[in-house]
């Protein structure tokens, strides 16, 4: 049934990340999902090819997890978690430390991805202020990193237009990225970049390790347009945080739970960090939920310099929220039983292929891929900066899909569920889009 909002009607809600008058004038409304399809407000069936936005891994409308939420409602819809608990939350807090990393054995829980990055910033900090190191507070960031965007996020982010408007940031510096133009149109990991690590050295040299606390940094960058890391980058950014003795954190709020083709980056890379960002996937975004995996030594310094008192000043009305705990522990299950972060590692040669296809489409100047997420980078109009992409995205909506746009790039990241055709159907409509935009 086709829905309709009037201009009236849409005025309240001041949307995020949107043109809200270029919107309104022409919007495009979502009103329901079900496997790997969106119905749209004029009745039409569009394939999901975000995944909602980066988190619905497993497809929408799961009904084990709509199952558990239901029943979790009606059992305990809500407790607190200040000097309280409950088991559900100690339940889904052993559950992921089953599929983490080794050595990351301890969990805090939040409500998105940028509180999960806000807690590791505070987390790695404060921990250097309990080991009798309180100099060792500066953080390292990415150019072109997106760490969500509160105050710390916006700080180690690399991202211009989230930083500019807000003033004074915290006291951080930044790595260089690691997209290079003779990188261009690599398949999977690329061979070019990976000595762009020891900028870290340099960093190290200005302001002296014993003032740098933590480094930062997105296995995969989601949001900057799927920027991939170089062949040996992260070992190598492992072994100088271990040489200075500072913390390395991976921010996998779009990495974990599968997208990749394993549970976590850090386990398909191969390179094990101090702390871990997870949100999005971790519910298959049916509630809001994030968790910051944390090497255990860390956890127990802090509760040995806590003396039995409160250890760390820091949390959230909803950390564990026991809804978001059912959905999360469901969620879960469901990857487990479909095994679906084997499948997005099955598929990341089929759908590697299928993205680099468009190589040689009007306007296309690199492609980058890895597991079941990938980009198309477009040549930007003179003085228009986006527009071009912008134009392709809405063509690819209204011809039935729904792809992400971030600056001058198409980025593809679909639910673990997709099948080939659906793989095929896609690329399908953004290359025919590609070919239609000047």
């Amino acid at each position: 049934m086709a829905v309709n909002l009037s201009r009236e009607e849409m005025e309240s809600f001041w949307m995020p990340f949107t043109a809200n008058t270029t919107f309104k004038a022409d919007p495009r409304l979502l009103t329901h999902a079900d496997g790997m399809h969106y119905t749209t407000h004029d009745d039409r069936q569009i394939l999901d090819g975000t995944a909602g936005l980066w988190c619905c891994n497993a497809g929408h409308n799961r009904s084990k997890i709509t199952e558990a939420v239901t029943k979790q409602l009606s059992t305990l819809d809500f407790a607190p978690t200040f000097q309280m608990g409950h088991p559900i939350g100690f339940e889904l807090a052993n559950r992921l430390t089953e599929i983490s990393p080794k050595g990351l054995d301890s969990v805090f829980f939040t409500n998105s991805g940028s509180e999960s990055v806000e807690t590791a910033l505070k987390i790695a900090r404060a921990y250097w202020r309990i080991k009798g190191k309180p100099g060792k507070a500066k953080l390292v960031g990415r150019i072109k990193g997106y760490h969500g965007v509160n105050f710390g996020g916006i700080s180690v982010g690399g991202l211009v237009m989230n930083r500019k408007h807000f003033g004074q940031t915290l006291d951080v510096d930044h790595l260089p990225h690691t997209l290079l133009e003779k990188n261009r149109f690599s398949k999977g990991l690329p061979d070019y970049g990976t000595e762009l690590a020891d900028n870290l050295e340099d960093l190290v040299g200005l302001h002296d390790a014993e003032n740098i606390a933590a480094v930062i940094v997105e296995p995969i960058s989601g949001s900057a347009g799927v920027i991939l890391p170089p062949k040996g980058y992260l070992k190598r950014l492992r072994e100088l945080c271990d040489k200075h003795d500072i913390l390395l954190i991976f921010d996998e709020v779009i990495t974990g739970y599968g997208r990749v083709g394993a549970a976590f980056a850090a386990d398909e890379f191969d390179v094990t960090p101090d702390l871990i960002t997870t949100a999005k996937g971790l519910t298959n975004g049916v509630i809001p939920m994030g968790a910051v995996f944390v090497r255990k030594d860390i956890n127990e310094a802090f509760l040995a310099a806590g003396n039995g008192a409160i250890e760390l000043f820091h949390g959230y009305t909803y950390s564990a929220h026991p809804v978001a705990c059912a959905a999360a522990i469901a969620t879960l299950d469901v990857y487990k039983e479909d095994d679906l972060f084997a499948r997005a590692k099955s598929l990341h040669h089929y759908f590697e292929d299928a993205v680099h296809s468009l190589k040689g489409h009007k306007n296309v100047i690199d492609i980058r891929n890895y597991g079941l997420v990938g980009a198309v980078e477009l040549q930007p109009r003179e003085g228009k900066p986006g527009a071009r992409a912008y134009e392709v995205f809405k063509k690819v909506y209204e011809t039935g899909a729904l792809v992400r746009q971030t600056g001058d790039i198409i980025a593809i990241s679909p639910p673990l569920i997709i099948e080939k055709e659906q793989i095929d159907r896609i690329i399908n409509l953004l290359g025919d889009a590609i070919n239609a935009v000047d």
